[in-house]
């Protein structure tokens, strides 16, 4: 069985679920855990996990899980993973700890990705039913779902506080107020239960324990709307009277603005390189690293020469030079073929693989300045301009030192080992420096 994989190389947006409760260890952990398996086979709603994955995988069934949980249990705790095989894409899991070391409590974590699958009401109330029959059978201090890009914009689960504090004292007051809360006895006590009850929202519900549960939207994936924001910024000045609303609600819109789609308009050099570089953004940064890379130009080359100021051959045998430079070129090849398939092409698809690799690796700092001074630039300069020669009929004048070789193309010379050495000073010079955009700028030139 395949899992659709949650983490691909571009994120996106999806509805986080956080919650631990306490569980009663005297109980027979198959039936204790029989409240958390029934509602989640009811109410999953398009979203239900097919594969349980504990020492192997198997196909879900409670069957599967309590024997996952059996064959991966120790002292101290047991756990395991719950995913889809097809569309949504599912990243679930359960995690166990067990007395005398530890606290005997559940932790679930889901993550249903895209979140634009929560856009119906429907669903979204039977997630809430879910939530709400295992908050009323595990006691938690809070738990909350939500947009996964707007938590980390609101600081979850820090909100300031350094990892030893938060860790300590957990969701201890009112920090923000997701699509999904349930605060437990304590949170309601120190807010008010009465003031919790009354608080303006579209679901607001005492749970047989004590704890209260409050939605603010009726869906999930529209939180970043005005009447969404409107309505979790009542709610939480209500709950926090001590905040300013204005504040509250100015702050809730600064991150809907920081979310909203922005249209690439990259230079279109670069356009295939900077849409790769975006995707690796997370994804709650993608919309601001759009803009900025909208409003920026690369440097144009200044790596070049006019034809009639070309530095003459020096070397007593030009054929072995060539040959020098294609062999240059191959340890490129050698480096990067495993990652970087179209190195084998020598096109201007395959520098712009090779700047997106050099990038992604971040390999000015990854690697020995020495390594990259002695090896990797002569073989990038090298590779270089052969593509050049070989796809702008680029002809090489050898030079005895290689910064000072060029490749005629048009009526300019061009200075592939100099622009590598440039290339490589720093993960913002890959960029700004880049093959592609040489390659592109010689283009226009060659006639």
């Amino acid at each position: 069985m395949k899992v659709l994989e949650f983490y691909g190389s571009r994120n996106e947006d999806y509805l986080r679920l956080s919650f631990n409760g306490a569980f009663n260890p005297q109980t027979a952990l198959e039936r204790e855990l029989e409240p958390f398996l029934q509602a989640l086979e009811a109410y999953a709603d398009g979203w239900m996990p097919d594969v349980v994955n504990g020492r192997r995988q198997r196909k879900y069934s409670p069957a599967s899980v309590w024997r996952a949980l059996e064959e991966r249990r120790s002292e101290r705790t047991s756990g395991l993973g719950l995913y889809r095989t097809t569309w949504p894409a599912l990243d679930m899991s359960l995690s166990l700890s067990f007395p005398p070391l530890l606290p005997p409590e559940a932790g679930i974590i889901i993550k249903v990705k895209p979140l634009s699958f929560f856009a119906e009401a429907e669903r979204c109330r039977k997630f809430v039913e879910m939530v709400r029959v295992w908050a009323s059978r595990y006691l938690v201090a809070h738990a909350m779902a939500h947009s996964s890009d707007d938590g980390e914009l609101a600081g979850s689960p820090n909100f300031g506080r350094d990892d030893e504090t938060e860790y300590r004292n957990g969701f201890d007051k009112i920090y923000e107020v997701f699509w999904l809360n349930v605060f437990g006895p304590k949170l309601v006590e120190s807010v008010g239960r009465e003031r919790m009850l009354s608080t303006p929202a579209h679901r607001v519900e005492e749970l047989p324990n004590g704890s209260v549960l409050l939605v603010t939207w009726p869906t999930a994936a529209d939180f970043a709307t005005k009447e969404a924001r409107l309505a979790q910024a009542r709610a939480h000045a209500h709950l926090r009277p001590d905040l300013d609303f204005d504040t509250i609600l100015r702050s809730l819109h600064e991150r809907s603005a920081r979310l909203a789609p922005v249209e690439p308009r990259f230079h279109p050099d670069l356009a295939p390189l900077l849409s790769r570089v975006v995707d690796r953004a997370a994804s709650h940064e993608r919309q601001r690293r759009i803009a900025e890379l909208n409003a920026w130009n690369p440097p144009e080359p200044e790596e070049w020469r006019s034809a009639d100021s070309a530095l003459p051959p020096d070397v007593d045998n030009p054929e072995r030079s060539l040959e020098y430079y294609s062999t240059l070129a191959e340890h490129l090849v050698a480096l990067l073929h495993s990652e970087v398939p179209s190195v084998f092409e020598a096109t201007p698809e395959s520098l712009t693989d090779a700047d997106f690799y050099f990038w992604r690796e971040e390999f000015p700092k990854s690697r020995l300045r020495e390594v990259i001074d002695e090896h990797a630039v002569p073989a990038i300069g090298a590779y270089l301009g052969e593509v050049l020669v070989r796809n702008l009929g680029g002809r090489w004048i050898p030079r005895r030192r290689l910064e000072e070789t060029q490749v005629l193309v048009g009526n300019r010379v061009w200075l592939p080992f100099v622009r590598a050495r440039n290339y490589m000073r720093s993960r913002q010079s890959l960029l700004d420096c880049s093959l592609t955009h040489l390659y592109r700028v010689a283009e226009r030139h060659r006639s």
